[in-house]
């Protein structure tokens, strides 16, 4: 059973910095868990030493839309026998 936790909001480029700049943090640490902030939730994960990364950035013209640019990082693993 898949369980998903999602939360869309804007933040501002100095918001956002932070919290990829804390995201890094709970990779970087070392500790067997992460905790990652979706909303007003946290979400622990258990990633091993290695995790899998793709990183997809399309940048979009269109006439009736204007122009549009997104960044996808999608990080994923088996998670660590606990």
């Amino acid at each position: 059973m898949a369980q998903r936790t999602t939360a869309d909001q804007t933040m501002s480029r100095t918001e956002l910095g932070t919290y990829l700049v804390e995201l890094a943090d709970e990779f970087e640490r070392g500790d067997q868990d992460v905790a990652v902030s979706v909303g007003n939730k946290t979400v622990t994960l258990h990633p091993p030493d290695d995790v899998s990364v793709s990183i997809d950035v399309v940048e979009q013209s269109s006439m009736l839309r204007g122009q549009r640019e997104t960044v996808d990082i999608q990080l994923s693993w088996k998670p660590e026998s606990g």
